[in-house]
C-alpha cells in the first residue's frame, strides 16, 4: 500500500466525520485485543493447575523481604487479573487468585508485580517517567471521551484543522504513555523470572511456564501500544492528508 493510499484511507467523510479508515483500525485492535486477552486468560487458567510450594502472598513477601524492602505491604483486592502495585499507597494489590493459591501462575503474577515494587525502591526511570505522565494522560482520556461524544453528535468535527490537532494531541500522549509502559513491564517480568529461578521456588519445567505466562501478559500491553500508536497516527494522516489537498 502506497502512502498516497493511506492518505486516502484516513480521508473523513463528507461533513468531517470519523472515517472507515478509523473504525478499521479500532476494529482490528479489538480483535487482536480479545485473541491476546484469551490466550493469556487460557494460560492463566492452565498454569493454575500446576502447584508449588509457596502461594501468590508468599512468594510476594518472600521476593520483597529478599529485596530488602520492608515498606511495602502485600494485600488481597477482588476480581480476577486485577494485580497491580500501588507506588503512592506502597502496596503490591494481588487477585485473590494469586494471594491465595500455590501455583505457577500465581507465583509468576505475584513476583511481577513485586518486581514494580524493586523498579520505585531502585528509581527505576521508566517507571518515574510513566508516574509523571498520569495527569497527562488521565486528562487526554477525559478529552478523548468528550471528542468520542462530540463526533457522534457532529460536534467534533475532523473536517477542523484545529480539531485534527486537537484530536492528535490527546491520542498521541495516550500512544506514548503505552509505549513507555512497554519497558516498565518487561523489565519488571525479567526481574520476577530472574528472582524465582535465583530461589528455587520453581524448577525449570515451572520456570519456562511462568516465563510464558508473563509472555502473554506483556504481550497485551504490546496490543494496546499498537493500537494507540495507529489511532495517533490515524489523526496525523489525516493533518497531512489536508495539507496535501490545500497545496493543490
Amino acid at each position: 500500500m502506497t502512502f498516497d493510499s493511506l492518505l486516502l484511507l484516513a480521508q473523513q467523510p463528507q461533513g468531517g466525520g470519523i472515517s472507515v479508515g478509523y473504525f478499521l483500525i479500532i476494529g482490528a485492535s479489538m480483535l487482536l485485543s480479545f485473541m491476546v486477552g484469551g490466550m493469556l486468560k487460557r494460560r492463566f487458567r492452565q498454569y493454575s493447575q500446576i502447584p508449588i510450594s509457596m502461594t501468590g502472598e508468599e512468594v510476594a513477601k518472600a521476593m520483597l523481604r529478599q529485596n530488602n524492602i520492608h515498606d511495602v505491604q502485600v494485600i488481597s483486592t477482588p476480581g480476577q487479573l486485577t494485580d497491580h502495585y500501588d507506588p503512592v499507597r506502597k502496596t503490591v494489590n494481588l487477585s485473590e487468585v494469586v494471594y491465595h493459591v500455590n501455583s505457577v501462575a500465581a507465583a509468576a503474577v505475584a513476583a511481577h508485580e513485586v518486581g514494580h515494587a524493586v523498579q520505585h525502591q531502585q528509581a527505576y526511570a521508566w517507571l518515574g517517567f510513566r508516574s509523571k505522565m498520569v495527569p497527562a494522560v488521565q486528562l487526554a482520556s477525559t478529552i478523548q471521551q468528550y471528542l468520542m461524544m462530540g463526533a457522534v453528535f457532529g460536534l467534533a468535527t475532523m473536517g477542523s484543522p484545529v480539531m485534527l490537532w486537537v484530536w492528535a494531541a490527546v491520542f498521541g500522549v495516550t500512544a506514548l504513555f503505552a509505549v513507555v509502559t512497554l519497558p516498565v513491564e518487561f523489565d519488571a517480568s525479567k526481574r520476577a523470572l530472574v528472582w524465582l529461578e535465583r530461589s528455587g521456588i520453581a524448577n525449570q519445567m515451572e520456570h519456562s511456564r511462568a516465563k510464558n505466562a508473563l509472555f502473554w501478559a506483556a504481550m497485551t500491553y504490546v496490543v494496546g501500544a499498537i493500537g494507540a500508536i495507529a489511532q495517533a497516527l490515524y489523526f496525523i494522516m489525516l493533518i497531512l492528508g489536508q495539507r496535501n489537498s490545500d497545496e493543490r
